[in-house]
């Protein structure tokens, strides 16, 4: 589980902290002498309270304050050049004007199990403001629950995050406020290095990496944790989660992407509190969705969502369509379009999350069809614009699909029926359609879930829009007397009756 890099020796932690003590005379000297230089100032000064005998540790530097905390990084082939420029540039500047700075989270992680990280995050003990008045324009200050730092270089953007503590020290709702099921509305209570460490989710991601020094800071054994291919919360599980439910739903995905396995007390209290992430804004949970299913695991972490129960939170439009078998066309549909998402992911090929979406919610749209058509007497075009208000409209209470994917599943599912329509004009301009591809591939699926006419349907615009003009014109003639809709009959045209124009009436003179 837990993978070295190339080229390294493996040396046990344990010879490794052997080492730390041989060399540890020059840490000792800088202890004494800064124990002696505060004995000294104590001796000159009246009693002080302890608080400030808690400030005075302030000036002691953290690598020599958390000293039997720290690792050192290049016992694991981890140096400053495994990180951007840019982020280091961010910490360096931050302690150059006097603060802690430090990159932190899935980075360290990622490093340490020998994966390329995607992002690089900085923790530090300056606060919002201090941090805009340090980098300028380029940072933008974000967030109102979590207040945060967005420092810009070019099209990169570093998340930079001020140290956290436990909110419960502090009583200002403008500051700190939990709602009554126990979530963080608003956590801006600042802290310290080894508070901020506190307040992370689980332990392998409660890793600090200082560049200067090239020291990891592992206050909750996350770097054993990652050998054991555990993923621990720190804290109380249950509190954990009712403080942030989205928690859930990165353990899962944790469990999947990094093929970890979580600790009983973590595990336990995920079915029963899975229903609290309907108190999470649309809005995240359309992000965190993506995260999910679009991590290149999407299939496994599905499966382990179905498991724990977060799936239904999710995606409620879904739910009828479960079974025990796992066999309806729902959710045969809903594998395939995640295994050919993971399949993408994995040959670096463009994924496009509206596509996805439209594969997953497509039965949920035909049964909706069907009602509307069944009691309403509406045409297909019609009872298939109604149903995919309904449908988005339902979905988008849970997550907040972005407009500019619901206009892109329109028209994958409008596709579905143009393809129908095999003459005249329309099967060219069905393939001159933007989102042809998009609307094909569902077709294919749909093929291969449900068998019968589509499968002949799929065929068939599979081989004419790799043909010529020659070639098309023979496919045309050849479906003439075939269904106008696959499983339907072609409608007869009324014939226009034309009435007898009555005579003009003669003027009559006065």
């Amino acid at each position: 589980m837990f993978t070295r890099r190339k080229n390294v020796k493996k040396q046990p932690l344990v010879e490794f902290e052997s080492e730390e003590r041989k060399q540890g005379k020059t840490v000792k000297a800088a202890e004494s002498r800064t124990k002696r230089s505060a004995s000294k100032a104590n001796d000159s000064k009246p009693h002080t309270s302890k608080k400030a005998k808690k400030s005075s540790n302030s000036n002691v530097p953290s690598h020599l304050l958390h000293k039997k905390f720290t690792v050192n990084a290049g016992h694991y082939d981890i140096t400053p050049k495994d990180f951007p420029k840019n982020a280091l540039a961010i910490v360096e500047k931050l302690q150059r004007a006097g603060f802690e700075a430090y990159v932190v989270g899935g980075c360290i992680r990622d490093l340490l199990l020998g994966h390329k990280p995607k992002d690089f995050d900085v923790a530090t003990n300056a606060k919002p403001e201090e941090i805009q008045k340090i980098f300028g324009r380029q940072c933008r200050l974000i967030g109102r629950r979590f207040r945060l730092a967005h420092i810009v270089f070019g099209r990169d953007i570093y998340e930079v995050a001020t140290f956290r503590a436990d909110h419960s020290n502090h009583s200002s709702d403008k500051i700190s406020k939990v709602s009554e099921e126990g979530m963080l509305l608003r956590d801006n209570v600042y802290g310290t290095l080894r508070e901020d460490a506190q307040r992370r989710d689980f332990t392998v991601n409660s890793l600090y990496y200082d560049p200067k020094h090239n020291l990891i800071f592992d206050f909750f054994d996350g770097i054993a944790d990652l050998k054991a291919g555990k993923l621990r919360l720190i804290g109380d599980p249950v509190v954990c989660y009712q403080e942030d439910p989205v928690r859930m739903l990165r353990a899962v995905r944790f469990m999947a992407k990094l093929d970890m396995f979580l600790d009983k007390p973590t595990d336990a209290p995920i079915r029963e509190l899975a229903h609290l992430l309907k108190n999470i804004p649309a809005a995240r949970l359309f992000d965190e969705s993506l995260k999910l299913l679009q991590s290149g695991q999407g299939f496994k972490t599905y499966q382990l969502m179905r498991q724990y129960g977060l799936f239904e939170q999710l995606f409620p439009v879904l739910v009828p369509f479960f079974t025990e078998r796992n066999d309806s066309n729902a959710e045969r549909m809903l594998s395939k379009a995640l295994n050919s998402t993971d399949d993408r992911i994995r040959d670096n090929l463009r994924v496009n999350p509206a596509f996805l979406f439209a594969a997953l919610l497509w039965y949920p749209l035909r049964e909706k069809m069907e009602v509307l058509k069944n009691e309403g007497g509406l045409n297909s075009h019609d009872a298939m614009m109604l149903a995919a208000n309904d449908v988005l409209a339902e979905s988008c209470k849970a997550i907040a699909l972005h407009r500019r994917h619901t206009s892109v599943i329109r028209d994958i599912w409008a596709l579905q029926f143009q393809m129908t329509k095999r003459s005249g004009k329309r099967p060219q301009q069905t393939l001159e359609h933007v989102k042809f591809r998009a609307g094909f591939d569902l077709l294919v699926m749909r093929a291969e879930i449900e068998g019968g006419d589509l499968v002949e349907l799929s065929a068939w615009w599979h081989e004419y829009q790799f043909s010529n003009d020659a070639q098309r014109a023979e496919m045309l003639k050849a479906v003439r007397n075939l269904p106008n809709f696959a499983g339907e009959e072609k409608k007869k045209r009324r014939r226009k009756t034309f009435r007898k124009k009555k005579p003009a009436k003669k003027a009559t003179a006065e």
